[in-house]
């Protein structure tokens, strides 16, 4: 059993409260034991912890999340791992140079969705299957550079595509090789 976090304690407080006040107000209309005044002043208790509680959850900072970065220096010859927003599958994209400054768009090699990868990604991947697919290679008409891709886990999608470069950011379908 994992005990509730810090944050979640006085929610917890807050929700067993309002179920004892709304259980007391039940009785007090069956039984007619005349508590309105009682029964209003923990209401109002309840509304100022409500109110506390959520000026509390609205001015605390979000926590940071661990930049792609760290990760990728632990890997060998610029691999870097992804995880698609759509399916949750993961890939891996090696590309010729390390020092790319521009996202760019393709399609997930699991599902086939279009999505946007970017130059500082914000979200890492922890565990990484050990099966790979075969790798797909794809260079740019313009400056020459290329990126390698695969799935990690599963096959490859049968429609995969690099719609702009890494390096340049030329907007055009990179040439599968």
């Amino acid at each position: 059993m994992r005990w509730p976090a810090k944050g979640q304690w006085f929610f917890i407080v807050l929700s067993v409260l309002a179920v004892v006040v709304l259980l007391v107000s039940v009785y007090d209309i069956l039984y007619n034991e005349e508590w309105l005044t009682w029964v209003g002043a923990f209401y109002g208790v309840l509304l100022l912890l409500v109110v506390v509680m959520l000026y509390l959850r609205l001015t605390e900072q979000p926590a940071k999340k661990t930049a792609v970065a760290e990760f990728e220096k632990t890997l060998k010859g610029a691999l870097h791992h992804f995880k698609c927003p759509s399916c949750g599958g993961v890939f891996a994209v090696k590309k010729s140079r390390q020092d790319n400054k521009k996202s760019f768009l393709l399609t997930c090699p699991d599902c086939g969705m279009t999505g946007m990868v970017p130059s500082t990604p914000s979200v890492i991947v922890a565990e990484i299957p050990e099966k790979k697919s075969t790798s797909k290679n794809f260079t740019c008409q313009q400056c020459g550079e290329w990126v390698m891709v695969w799935a990690e886990g599963t096959e490859l999608a049968s429609d995969l595509h690099v719609y702009s470069c890494p390096y340049c950011g030329a907007q055009q379908d990179l040439q599968s090789t």
